[in-house]
């Protein structure tokens, strides 16, 4: 006999069709402390007005499971045998250990430059909601990254803080030290929902400040709770902030069946999620936070005065992948409906535990939600959803276009301070720039917000302050935007060798070098210095720096070799798709040239270049690169907006040479380097 959520054995309630689910098995087993949980929920609970059709789950076979579901059964909620691997003298630690302390916000490292032994160290990433650091919890990072790190710290796509080379006799010191300074790494990495993104600009205004209370209420509701952070790290002492009462009652809430009674783990139960999980909360039009790659994507609906009302909910985006392998794929999220603002905490939590019970657990690659939903079909989905939700979803209300935003540049708050977002190649820290923001942050007692860009953002800045904040960050190449590349200013790239052991290829360190070649062929197929495009770089195909949604990503596929993807969109709304294969990273000119040169020439009215390449189509692009012997030359030999006589222009080609560059490319570097300097100081 099979039982339905709401207690009946095979029943509709209602008499509406029932709709079939395979159910994953292995939650069913008995946690540690021997509690299991119930699926009965009395009719009585419901009014007539939320009934809605049951969903039949009929008994399986148990399924094959993956090594780390048994590591996270066996694991005493996370605990053992990590709390005994961090005791011992080895610079490792074992396998199971090492899956279960990326719950703890950490991952296991070793140096792949280094031949022969092993160096291993460990990366620690914070869980910063909305990219939220208060200003004794950067100082505290900043420290860390000097006295236990590698001297830099890394601003991810997550806006948090990734801290490398960590030695694992130093994790307990630098855990408890962010812990003591009101930060976290808890949930950063494993099975379970990730850091939650918002906004990250500090802007005074309704819609912006509930997206941002939003997506710090859904971290605090999907936080885990049994407390085993706090057991391993810093002796079970807590350190804990009050949440608000509301996240409270909707965590403890069972009325529909989706808690795990008297478990210290409500929500995750044993087991936790199939995979990692990811929710971003925004406002109309704000899509600085890839609204569309979450697992779950929540939009502020306001009515016509700006006072928010609700949520609009996207689920199943998500971007790894596995080369060559058509069953992986990166995915767009797509509408699931409406819910009002009082009920987003339970329908967030109903979506999860959708994916709690349903995803897979055998195969890992097919472990995301994305993949639970390309399966069933949005509609089956939104009906099971539904039945832990305890209502129908309101039909999706009609958002505007979406753009994207950077939040850099100086800008009023709206309570008569200034913010400065700062653009941060890669988003590495360190050197100079590190010590420029040390000064500012530590000198003017600043908060910060990190972007998902891997941008920073200074807050609450006084007006008197803005010209000597300005002089310091200037000196150590913390520009205002217009004076840097505009190819730099929406490029990506996740960290990949040395450290990251997924890594195929360069990424973090190879994207410098490539920009510049992507400048140079700009220059020699006509564009102008103030045209762009989108360009994100990954090591390996897991997609990190969100490769799939640039006009152009290149994806690790092999030693010095990428994959080439084609056709998102500069509000990162549209997927790429992958173009060519295996281009060695010498070669990529010969992709780059007749690609830009086309789109240069051929291209409609302001059409982007993502979206010059989907109209155009991969074959046709296929042919011209194929084809392509190099651009028609052009009748005007020199430049002469730059150069008044040849002689100029030879000597300067001379001088340019040397440093690997042509004459436009160094003249256009003078003067922007000199109309830098006559700003710096200057208010912005």
């Amino acid at each position: 006999m099979t039982t339905t959520p709401f207690g009946g054995a095979n029943t509709a309630v209602l008499g509406e069709p029932k709709v079939q689910i395979g159910r994953y098995q292995g939650l069913r087993s008995t946690n540690s402390l021997g509690l299991t949980r119930s699926r009965h929920v009395p009719l009585s609970s419901f009014s007539s007005s939320s009934l809605i059709r049951a969903v039949s789950t009929p008994a399986k076979p148990e399924t094959k499971r993956s090594k780390v579901e048994i590591f996270k059964e066996q694991s005493n909620f996370i605990r053992y045998p990590l709390d005994e691997e961090i005791l011992t003298d080895a610079p490792n630690i074992n396998e199971a250990a090492t899956q279960l302390i990326k719950f703890h916000g950490s991952y296991q490292q070793y140096n792949r430059d280094e031949r022969g032994g092993r160096s291993y160290s460990f990366m620690l990433r914070t869980k910063n909601p909305c990219g939220k650091v208060s200003n004794q919890l950067y100082l505290t990072m900043d420290d860390l990254a000097d006295q236990f790190g590698i001297g830099t710290l890394r601003l991810t796509t997550r806006q948090t803080f990734q801290l490398h080379g960590v030695l694992k006799k130093d994790l307990k010191t630098v855990m408890s030290s962010i812990i003591r300074s009101m930060g976290s790494t808890l949930g950063a990495c494993g099975d379970l929902n990730r850091n939650v993104l918002a906004p990250p600009a500090p802007i005074q205004r309704k819609d912006y400040l509930c997206a941002q209370q939003t997506a710090e209420n859904i971290a605090a509701l999907l936080t885990p709770q049994s407390g085993f952070y706090y057991d391993v790290w810093v002796d079970g002492e807590k350190f804990l902030t009050a949440e608000p009462p509301e996240v409270t009652k909707a965590r403890n809430d069972n009325t529909h069946g989706t808690n795990f009674p008297d478990s210290p783990e409500p929500i995750y139960g044993t087991q936790f999620l199939p995979r990692k999980f990811k929710v971003a909360v925004t406002v109309p039009t704000d899509n600085s936070v890839d609204i569309l790659t979450n697992d779950i994507g929540v939009v502020v609906v306001t009515d016509d005065n700006g006072e928010p009302q609700g949520f609009n909910l996207y689920v199943g985006g998500g971007m790894g992948r596995t080369h060559r392998m058509e069953s992986t794929f990166p995915r767009l999220a797509e509408p699931l409906g409406y819910v009002p603002k009082e009920d987003i905490l339970y329908a967030i939590k109903a979506i999860v535990v959708t994916q709690r019970e349903n995803g897979r657990r055998d195969d890992r690659r097919y472990s995301r939600m994305k993949y639970l939903i390309s399966s069933w079909g949005i509609e089956k989905f939104r009906s099971v959803v539904e039945q832990y939700y305890g209502k129908k979803f309101e039909p999706f209300h009609e958002l505007p276009e979406w753009e994207f935003k950077g939040h850099l540049g100086w800008h009023k708050q709206g309570d008569g301070s200034y913010y400065c977002g700062l653009h941060v190649d890669n988003g590495r820290i360190g050197g100079v720039m590190k010590q420029a923001l040390r000064e500012v942050i530590e000198k003017y007692n600043l908060s910060v917000r990190l972007t998902p860009n891997q941008n920073i953002i200074l807050c609450d800045i006084r007006s008197a302050w803005k010209r000597p904040i300005t002089t310091v960050l200037a000196k150590a190449g913390l520009l205002h935007p217009r004076f840097v590349d505009p190819l730099n200013l929406t490029a990506m790239a996740c960290p990949a060798f040395p450290l990251c052991p997924l890594a195929i290829t360069e990424a973090e360190r190879g994207i410098p070098d490539i920009l510049k070649r992507v400048r140079a062929v700009f220059e020699k197929v006509g564009l102008k210095y103030n045209e762009s495009l989108v360009i994100r770089i990954t090591g390996c195909p897991n997609g990190c720096a969100r490769p799939y949604m640039a006009e152009l990503g290149l994806v690790g596929d092999g030693p010095n070799s990428y994959q080439i993807w084609l056709g998102g969109t500069p509000n990162q709304t549209s997927i790429a798709k992958s173009f060519m294969n295996k281009v060695k990273v010498q070669d990529l000119e010969k992709v780059f040239e007749p690609l830009f040169y086309y789109w240069k020439r051929k291209r409609q009215s302001k059409e982007s270049f993502g979206d010059f390449t989907n109209r155009l189509g991969f074959e046709k692009l296929q042919e011209l690169v194929n084809k392509w012997e190099g651009p028609e030359a052009s009748p005007a030999r020199y430049n002469l907006k730059l150069f008044a006589d040849k002689e100029t222009y030879e000597a300067v080609d001379e001088l340019a040479k040397l440093q690997n560059k042509n004459a436009h490319q160094l003249a256009m570097e003078v003067i922007r380097n000199f109309v830098v300097s006559q700003k710096n100081g200057k208010s912005q």
